[in-house]
């Protein structure tokens, strides 16, 4: 995306986006980065990937991947090649996926322990208790190649008793075991790969054989040099063929390759594929019949829109954060930070911005160095049931769909993230007044590099913009030069992006914003285009205000009691809005809807209002926000008016009951003395 406009593009590098909408008419089985039935590898899923590790006769390696993070969308033809060169391997050693960026895969990425994209672990054969498999261990080299071998040094880590079945010996045998073959008749062929100690061909033919008939292939190293001689073999590696008549000899290939030998040793007459079936995988989970169609959403590129900005801050919140089970060090500093600053600055509506806002005095009423992750997911998902507060459970891109599943989404998002608060911090610089950052001018484009650094998924895309912080940010002095250069940067990752597998071909890279979007923003000198950044100040100030949002697709609510909702699937049965019309979206609520009926007017301020505009001196004036505006604060957690008025009704009320049943009971006491007395006799 350009520079928060038409396209794509993601913070630290090669990245594009994460799109968990499709184009119009594709379902929620859309294909994503990886294909089931297709691609030649196996394609898990959250209800699919216990049972697949769990005594499995075969090993696996996978790797966990994420739509969002544009490395993995770069790297899977690589993967998906890797895949198609060991398919013959199977039996012995397989190869998955698992997309961490599908909503129904979040938890169990959480379970393996998943921080970042694309991560590889190795599974042993008959695992027979969970585990988080063994990390790949070189670095940050995944050419074929190297992945390929790494395969071979985790199969041959097995014991004897734990080693796939299906996996023949791989080590090498001495030669002499070798000349008791010759001048013997066999049932088979007999292919002896000649090599040295630290190469991996003699393994990968082996391998590359395992599912043919009539033919076994041994290794043998050239330590022995009298038997090499004896062989006629003058280079390495090479390959002896012993017939199943008894003769032998050398085979003669062009090139001294694990592609060559393989292919000489499948074409021998008698040799054949064996008819075996395929290793069983765990059925899918039945999901729901009837599964939603998210048809395509037309949107006016000139606009921004709160769907995407919510939709970024739950999977930032709920998917990315949470994958680390606590916050301790540099990590929970960069937390706090980012909650502060978002919390003032966001333009969101009440109910979120309510949220931000008791998120960030909880954190600071806390005196502790170290938090469980799980108690901040609590508050976000108001499982306090505090009033007033809500923060959508799902993904609803409308400027960032894109035209394939895989495509745009939350790093887009993201992208219109930073920008807006960029901007918001430039146009209502009193926001951050008391919070230790007013005098800041970098303050958000060092709060964005400290998240990008300890939470962004993907690493590579991290190191990116890390590169791009170090050159010059800390030229940055004002405010207004703050906004420009997360737009100079953005538009420089574009660049870097254009043609790459992660561009949306609906959305190219391009230097945004566009001339059609803002024509003064482009100059011409001697010949060559420019920019003049006075324009382009003056576009971002108008196109990431709060005035430039719609709320067109944004999750609403019904009433007050029904924004106080716990856990995500209570909140699946209650945020259903009430129709207003016809339209078939009934999760839809524009804006001016609500404005339609007075008896809306409360769940307009609290859940369907506009942005919480200024939210220093102006904002105070503002009567729209007063009766949703915490006015006592307890343990961090504020208490509305509304919720103090209820308690003053319900403290009158019970004060009268009580004395109503003191003088009910003191009168009947007295009648019953008078009833009762019998003077004495």
């Amino acid at each position: 995306m350009a520079a928060g406009g038409a396209g794509g593009g993601c913070p630290p590098a090669p990245l594009l986006l994460l799109g968990l909408v499709a184009a119009a008419g594709l379902g929620g089985e859309a294909a994503r980065l990886y294909r089931p039935g297709e691609d030649p590898l196996t394609v898990l899923e959250a209800g699919t990937v216990r049972r697949a590790l769990l005594n499995s006769s075969a090993a696996w390696v996978l790797q966990f991947y994420s739509s969002s993070c544009g490395h993995c969308i770069g790297f899977a033809p690589t993967w998906r090649a890797l895949a198609g060169d060991v398919k013959d391997w199977e039996p012995a050693i397989r190869i998955g996926v698992l997309d961490c960026g599908e909503e129904e895969n979040y938890e169990t990425c959480k379970e393996y322990g998943i921080l970042y994209y694309p991560t590889f672990r190795y599974f042993k054969a008959f695992t027979k208790q969970f585990t988080t498999g063994e990390n790949y261990k070189a670095g940050s080299d995944r050419e074929l190649q190297t992945v390929r071998q790494m395969m071979i040094d985790f199969l041959q880590n097995h014991s004897q008793e734990s080693r796939p079945p299906a996996c023949p010996a791989l080590d090498p045998i001495p030669s002499s075991e070798i000349s008791s073959l010759f001048d013997k008749n066999s049932h088979h062929y007999t292919a002896i790969v000649v090599e040295s100690s630290n190469s991996y061909v003699g393994r990968e033919v082996i391998l590359d054989l395992i599912q043919y008939e009539n033919i076994m292939v041994k290794r043998v190293l050239n330590s022995d040099k009298a038997f090499l001689e004896k062989l006629g073999i003058t280079s390495i590696p090479s390959c002896y063929l012993i017939y199943p008549n008894g003769s032998h000899g050398l085979i003669n290939i062009l090139k001294p390759l694990r592609s060559f030998f393989s292919s000489y040793l499948k074409s021998l007459p008698g040799v054949r594929r064996k008819l075996v079936s395929q290793l069983p995988l765990p059925k899918k989970q039945n999901k729901q019949e009837g599964t939603e169609i998210k048809a395509w959403k037309e949107f006016d590129k000139a606009k921004l829109y709160m769907a995407d900005l919510e939709s970024g801050l739950h999977y930032l919140l709920r998917v990315e954060l949470a994958t680390h089970k606590t916050l301790e060090g540099a990590e929970l500093k960069t937390f706090k930070d980012f909650v502060t600053v978002i919390a003032k600055l966001f333009p969101g509506r009440q109910p979120v911005v309510k949220l931000l806002e008791t998120l960030q005095e909880w954190l600071v009423s806390l005196p502790l160095d170290k938090i469980p992750y799980d108690a901040i997911l609590d508050l976000v998902n108001n499982k306090m049931r505090i009033s007033g507060i809500f923060l959508t459970n799902h993904i609803q891109w409308v400027g960032c769909q894109g035209s394939r599943p895989e495509l745009r989404g939350y790093t887009c998002s993201l992208w219109k993230l930073f920008h807006t608060l960029t901007v918001q911090a430039a146009v209502q610089p009193k926001a951050l007044i008391n919070t230790g950052f007013e005098d800041n001018p970098q303050v958000v484009l060092q709060i964005m590099r400290r998240y990008i650094q300890h939470f962004f998924g993907c690493k590579a895309c991290a190191q990116h913009f890390e590169e791009m912080a170090k050159e010059s940010m800390d030229s940055v002095k004002t405010l207004d030069q703050a906004v420009l250069w997360l737009w100079e940067k953005h538009n420089v990752v574009n660049d870097r992006l254009a043609g790459d597998l992660s561009e949306d071909p609906k959305f190219p890279k391009v230097q945004w914003p566009t001339p059609d979007l803002c024509p003064e923003c482009h100059d011409e000198m001697k010949g060559l285009h420019s920019w003049d950044e006075a324009q382009v100040l003056q576009f971002l100030k108008h196109h990431y205000h709060s005035e430039n949002i719609l709320y067109k697709y944004t999750e609403g609510q019904v009433n007050v009691n029904e924004i106080e909702v716990g856990d995500v699937r209570e909140r699946k049965d209650k945020n259903l809005p009430k129709k207003t019309s016809g339209n078939k979206e009934d999760k839809i609520l524009d804006q001016k809807n609500v404005l339609d009926s007075k008896s809306k007017a409360l769940d307009k301020l609290i859940a369907n209002n506009g942005p919480v505009r200024d939210r220093s001196k102006n904002a105070v004036e503002s009567g729209i926000h007063k009766e949703t505006k915490p006015s006592v604060s307890f343990l961090g957690i504020g208490f509305s008016n509304i919720d103090m008025s209820l308690c003053v009704v319900l403290y009158v009320a019970s004060s009268l009951f009580l004395m109503i049943m003191y003088f009910f009971f003191r009168m009947r006491s007295k009648r019953w003395k008078v009833r009762y007395y019998r003077p004495g006799v």
